[in-house]
This record gives structure tokens, sequence and C-alpha cells, in this order.
């Protein structure tokens, strides 16, 4: 039986580990990270929590005698994605970046494209004075010191503490959006610019579509570099991939 570890808490890890629980030729685990206080019900064993960088995701790796390893984290989780680079090579337990689609610019798209959070948090009030901002619960202190904007945060989960933003309203939701209600939502707050991460994936993809048809401007934070490693962008490559057919077009080594 081959032991998997599937890094998660995206879409593609979720309907990854769907496509592989039941099998008998396979033990699969999902971790996650542990953000969401009532994480979807999922038909694998789940960890939850962090395993303290590389030095504790190895020590498991090794513990529970993983023979695959998959990071399908998100694109933005740039610490657990190199953890896991480092603690592939030190076990050298065989690793799979299941990377998400990146989205492409069209060309009606007003994007203003910023390295970083801090970035994005400094040019809001330049851009806009009511901003829907979609960039995750950990990101939103780096809005705090932005004034005259009132800030639209959706979030999964409503937050058990103040948000530290001057004015601002919660609204609840996990995807997948559809584009009707990406843009009423617009619309009914009057929205006149996005803050968004280039999180990429179709799950998210409709806010993008609806604020290019209202001609309004998106402040996105580019992606951070990807860990070197052979990578996919689809779930079918994933499983291409455990069945030994890593050599397909469709994986490519990332150095």
């Amino acid at each position: 039986m081959t032991r998997i570890l599937i890094l998660g808490g995206t879409t593609q890890a979720r309907q990854l580990a769907e496509r592989l629980a039941g099998r008998a030729d396979l033990d699969v685990t999902l971790s996650l990270a542990g953000r969401t206080l009532a994480p979807m019900r999922l038909p694998v064993p789940v960890r939850s929590g962090g395993f303290g960088g590389a030095a504790g995701l190895a020590q498991y790796l090794a513990e529970h005698e993983i023979d695959r390893l998959i990071d399908a984290t998100h694109p933005f989780a740039a610490d657990i994605s190199r953890a896991a680079r480092l603690a592939g090579d030190q076990t050298q337990v065989p690793r799979l970046l299941l990377l998400r689609q990146a989205w492409r610019r069209h060309p009606l798209d007003r994007w203003i494209e910023v390295d970083s959070i801090e970035a994005a948090a400094q040019i809001v009030g330049r851009v806009g004075r009511r901003a829907f901002l979609t960039v995750g619960a950990g990101e939103i202190d780096a809005f705090a010191p932005a004034t005259g904007v009132r800030f639209i945060v959706r979030m999964i989960d409503r937050p058990r503490n103040p948000l530290p933003l001057r004015f601002h309203e919660v609204v609840l939701g996990g995807g997948p959006f559809a584009l009707v209600e990406e843009r009423q939502l617009l619309q009914m707050k009057a929205i006149d610019v996005l803050v968004c991460k280039a999180s990429g994936g179709a799950a998210t993809e409709a806010k993008l579509v609806a604020a290019r048809e209202l001609s309004l401007p998106v402040i996105m934070v580019r992606r951070p570099p990807v860990e070197r490693g052979l990578s996919v962008d689809t779930v079918e490559g994933a499983i291409d991939w455990l069945a030994g057919l890593d050599e397909r077009p469709e994986a490519r080594r990332t150095l």
C-alpha cells in the first residue's frame, strides 16, 4: 500500500482526495492548516495544524513512512511549500506540486499589479473609496493604516475579534462563486476597487469577470515564486504521477 500525504486546503486538494478515496492500494492523508473553523467533510483521514517547519514535516514523513508527498496548498502558502521541498529533499520522498492554474489577464481588465499585500495597502486609498477586500483573514492587518476607504471584507468564517479597519463591513462566503452573484455584490455595495491575490483557479475567478464588466480597477497581488520541482496543474496530472506516469507532457519541472 502506498502512503500519500496531501498538503491541502484548496479545492484541488479536496478533489484529489475525493478521487483517491476508497482505493485499496492507497493510504491517503490530507493535511489542513486548521484556519477554517468548520472545514468541509472529506472522505480521507484529515490531519489539522502545522508541522513545525521543514524539520517537523521531515520527521512526520519518516515516522509515518510516507511514500509520496503532494503539495496542493494555496499559491500564496510559500512557507509550507518551501518546507515541503526541504523535507522532501531530506527524506528522499518524491514530491509533486499541484499548482492552481493562473488567471489570464483579459485586454479589458484594469489590473494594477503589485508584489505584496503591503504594496496593495499603500495604494488602495489612491485607487478607490469602497474596496472589496478578498485577500484572506491573515492579510487584513496590512490594511489598517489605510484612510478614507470603506472595506467590504469577504471571509469564510466570521472573525473572532474586531477587524483593525476604520470603516468596514464583513460578508461571509466560500467559493465557488457565480458571476451573477459577484456582479450583484459589487453593484449593491457600490464597490469602486477590488483587492485580491493572483490565486488563480475557477472557484473565485467570477469576481474578476464582474469587475471587468463593470470596468472596475483591480489591485492584484502577484504570486510568490514557485518552488522548484515537478509540477502539474490538474488533478488528473497528479493521479497520473501517482501511477508512475511522471514523464507525461503536462508534468513539468520548475527549476
